[in-house]
C-alpha cells in the first residue's frame, strides 16, 4: 500500500471520528495503525526546536503497546461557544500549559500554510494538543490514539528565516476537541472551552494565590542569581508567565476561553527553571500533566506551592554549591 493510499483512508477515518465514552478532553481516533500514524504525524506535525522527530518517537512507543487503563472521568465545566482552529498534535513530554510560553521553529509548506491561517484567519489563534498512545484491547494489534489536554494559543511573535519562521506562542486556556474537520493542508477542528468548576471558597483561594505568587517571586530571584551565562535574559520563564498571568488577557474571542485569574497562577508555577536536570524535568513534565486533569483550582494551587517550595529548596542547594565553586 502507498503512503498516499494509507494517508487518504486515514484521513476518511479521522473526518468520521465521534466522541467515545471518555473525558471531555480527549478524543478517540480508533483503528488507526502505526504505520498510517506515522504518516498522519509528518503530514501534521509541527517541527519543534526541542524535538523535531517527535512523531517518530510516538509511532515507536505505540508498537511497544504502551497506554493508559485508567478511567477516564467527565467533570470538568464546559461551555456552549466553541471555536474551528487549527491543531498542531504533539507528544505528552511537550505537554503545555495556560501561561507557558514555546517556540517553535515551523518550515515545512504544510506548516507554514497552518501559521498563514492561524495569523490572516483565525485571529493568531491555534490549538496545542497531546496525541496520546492508548491501549483499547491487548489482543487488538491495532492502535488507537487519545487527543488529550488541549491548549488554546496565541501567536506572540514571528521571526521570518531563510528556511521558515521562528513562532513563539503562549499558552491561553485548556479546551477539548470535539470534532476534526479537516487534515489536508493541515489539521484543523472544533474546540470547546474548559475551566475548573466554580470555587465556593473565594477567601482561601485567594490567600493560596498570594503565597504562591511569594514563593514565585522568591524562586526567580534564585534563579537569576544561579545563571552564569550573560546573555541568559533576566526574567525567567516563571517569571514572564507569572506576569502574564496577573493581566487579564486581551483576546478577540469569548470570555470562557480565558482561565480566572486564580487559575492562571495556578499554571504559572509549572515552567521549566534554568538548569534543570533530566529528573526535573520528568517531575515537571508529571505536574504539568496533573495540573491539566485537575478541575478544582484551589488543589491546583496547592500542588503548585508544594511543587514550587521544592523546586526553591533545589535552586537554593544550587546556588550554594555554585558559590563554594567560585571561592
Amino acid at each position: 500500500m502507498s503512503c498516499r493510499t494509507t494517508l487518504n483512508a486515514l484521513t476518511t477515518n479521522i473526518a468520521s471520528t465521534s466522541i467515545p465514552a471518555v473525558t471531555p478532553s480527549s478524543l478517540l481516533l480508533s483503528n488507526i495503525t502505526p504505520n498510517s500514524f506515522l504518516a498522519l504525524g509528518r503530514r501534521i506535525g509541527g517541527s519543534s526546536i526541542t524535538n523535531l522527530n517527535h512523531f517518530h518517537l510516538l509511532s515507536r512507543v505505540c508498537n511497544h503497546g504502551v497506554g493508559s487503563n485508567k478511567k477516564l472521568r467527565c467533570s470538568f465545566v464546559t461551555y456552549a461557544g466553541f471555536l474551528e482552529l487549527p491543531l498542531l498534535p504533539f507528544p505528552s513530554d511537550q505537554v503545555l500549559v495556560p501561561s507557558e510560553t514555546k517556540t517553535l521553529h515551523l518550515f515545512e509548506a504544510r506548516y507554514l500554510k497552518l501559521l498563514d491561517e492561524s495569523l490572516f484567519k483565525k485571529k493568531k489563534l491555534f490549538v496545542h494538543f497531546v496525541l496520546d498512545p492508548i491501549v483499547v484491547s491487548s489482543m487488538s494489534k491495532e492502535a488507537s490514539f487519545a487527543a488529550r489536554y488541549g491548549c488554546l494559543v496565541v501567536i506572540e511573535k514571528v521571526e521570518q528565516l531563510d528556511v521558515g519562521a521562528l513562532v513563539t506562542i503562549r499558552g491561553i486556556g485548556r479546551v477539548t476537541l470535539v470534532k476534526f474537520a479537516k487534515v489536508d493542508p493541515f489539521l484543523e477542528g472544533t474546540v470547546l472551552p474548559l475551566q475548573d468548576n466554580v470555587p465556593q471558597n473565594a477567601s482561601e483561594i485567594s490567600s493560596k494565590v498570594q503565597e504562591l505568587k511569594e514563593a514565585l517571586h522568591g524562586l526567580n530571584s534564585l534563579e537569576i542569581k544561579l545563571k552564569a551565562a550573560k546573555d541568559e535574559p533576566l526574567q525567567t520563564q516563571t517569571a514572564n508567565s507569572l506576569e502574564w498571568a496577573l493581566q487579564e488577557p486581551i483576546l478577540d474571542c469569548e470570555e470562557a476561553f480565558i482561565p480566572s485569574f486564580a487559575e492562571r497562577v495556578s499554571f504559572a508555577a509549572l515552567q521549566n527553571v534554568s538548569g534543570s536536570t533530566q529528573s526535573e524535568m520528568m517531575k515537571l513534565k508529571n505536574e504539568k500533566l496533573k495540573a491539566m486533569d485537575v478541575k478544582e483550582t484551589l488543589e491546583r494551587l496547592e500542588n503548585s506551592l508544594s511543587f514550587i517550595n521544592n523546586i526553591v529548596s533545589m535552586t537554593a542547594a544550587k546556588l550554594a554549591i555554585q558559590s563554594l565553586n567560585m571561592q
